[in-house]
């Protein structure tokens, strides 16, 4: 069983930025890929960033690339993402999923464990 648990969250203004943390509970939780979704009000939920098992492979979705990174904390079993120059159309409830693939799933449908989601508001 995989509980994974988001914190971090907040408001911040514009040019911004926020850590996001997600914590892994589970055996061997270094030995899956780990992404961050997000999904606003009225969207479907989208792709952030995954981490690949270990720390071999990063991706990124275009419009975070160059501002937010994803890592693993291996003193605390989380994966991390760390967001930088924050924008308004960042706002969104962040979540964190596990996968059982390998590589670096980037649909929804590819995880299937997710943790309860953390709210980013960024104001202009």
């Amino acid at each position: 069983q995989v509980n994974l648990v988001e914190s971090g969250g907040g408001s911040v203004q514009a040019g911004g930025s926020l850590r996001l943390s997600c914590a892994v509970s589970a055996r061997a939780w270094n030995s899956y890929p780990v992404g961050w979704f997000r999904q606003a009000p009225g969207k479907e939920r989208s792709f952030v960033a995954v981490i690949s098992r270990g720390t071999t492979m990063t991706l990124y979705a275009d419009s975070v690339k160059g501002r937010f990174t994803i890592s693993r904390d291996f003193d605390k079993n989380s994966v991390d993402l760390q967001m930088n120059n924050l924008q308004v159309d960042d706002s969104a409830v962040y979540y964190c999923a596990r996968s059982r693939l390998s590589g670096t799933p980037t649909r929804p449908g590819q995880y299937d464990s997710w943790g309860q989601g953390t709210q980013v508001t960024v104001s202009s």
